[in-house]
């Protein structure tokens, strides 16, 4: 799937979920089991691309900034969100994390910021996609599996960038200054 076709399926849902007020990842479901079943793996494939891009240290550091902490799963989701948020937001964190200080959603949270961007079913829109259109629960990990090859047992690593501690709140105030100056106060 091309990259413009990609965002067009998540700007469509976004525009829907903001005239409906249905819930984003129900929306796209629905978008998503209205295509062939070919191009919904091709979404997967491409959102698993744009996902993994985001796997990184400074990414994740944003991640526990806004969530007041961030696990492993915690990260997954939050990467969903950013997803979610489309393409420019997207864009705006692959190139600066820190950019995340000025998302409506980050900068207008009153105190608790922890639900913000993280978004677990988007993981799974195309999965639940797949089986709204074949009513099989197993049908979508099986056409995965042959559409995109098996995960190899022993995937190259990937380069996360410098590693740091998101502890520490000195080292994250010079890394993400905005995000932290908004979510651990302006005396750090």
């Amino acid at each position: 799937m091309e990259i413009d076709t990609f965002w067009d399926i998540i700007e469509a849902a976004r525009t829907e979920t903001t005239s409906t007020g249905e819930p984003f990842d129900g929306v796209l479901v629905e978008r998503l089991a209205k295509r062939p079943r070919q191009e919904i793996l091709e979404y997967a494939q491409r959102f698993d691309e744009l996902h993994d891009a985001l796997y990184r240290w400074d990414v994740w550091a944003a991640a526990y900034l806004i969530g007041g902490g961030c696990s492993d799963d915690g990260f997954i989701d939050f990467r969903a969100g950013v997803i979610a948020s489309g393409r420019q937001w997207y864009e705006r964190v692959a190139a600066d994390p820190d950019s995340l200080a000025g998302h409506p959603e980050v900068a207008d949270a009153e105190e608790s910021r922890d639900e913000v961007l993280f978004c677990e079913a988007v993981n799974y829109a195309a999965g639940a996609a797949f089986e709204r259109i074949t009513g099989d629960a197993d049908a979508f990990d099986e056409a995965r599996d042959g559409f995109c090859g098996a995960e190899p047992e022993n995937a190259a690593a990937v380069d996360m960038g410098e590693e740091f501690d998101f502890d520490d709140d000195s080292e994250m105030s010079r890394r993400l200054p905005r995000l932290a100056a908004l979510c651990l106060g302006a005396d750090h």
